[in-house]
């Protein structure tokens, strides 16, 4: 079971509480709910590793990572503006440890459908 540490400052809009929902379901393995989230023409850029385009090779990775669940996640801060939105934090898998910063760009400024995300990732451990 994954443990999730969620700092309390990052519930207080309806965006930020769908981006903690949506980071929980990465780190717990929740590919349909991730991919339903997403819009027809996503594109994903995973900085160092590879760039996806399109629901199709967004899909097909996150049904590739669904198997690797984390065993804690915390959230530090979620920053949402408009149709942009960062969060950042830390996940421990496999006994190492990593923390990650996302950017997010929404189909518009009241849409929770996810058109560009942008990924860093650093191993810590």
């Amino acid at each position: 079971m994954t443990k999730i540490n969620i700092q309390t400052d990052c519930s207080n809009s309806s965006k930020k509480e769908f981006l903690k929902d949506f980071n929980v379901a990465f780190a717990t393995g929740n590919a349909d709910f991730i991919i339903s989230q997403v819009s027809d023409d996503i594109r994903w850029i995973m900085y160092g590793d590879k760039e996806l385009k399109g629901k199709k090779d967004f899909a097909k990775e996150i049904n590739i990572m669904k198997d690797y669940v984390a065993d804690e996640v915390t959230i530090h801060s979620i920053v949402t503006h408009g149709a942009e939105a960062a969060l950042n934090g830390e996940i421990k898998m496999g006994g190492k440890s990593y923390a990650f910063c996302d950017m997010y760009r929404f189909v518009s400024a009241g849409s929770t459908k996810i058109k560009e995300l942008k990924s860093y990732i650093i191993s810590t451990s």
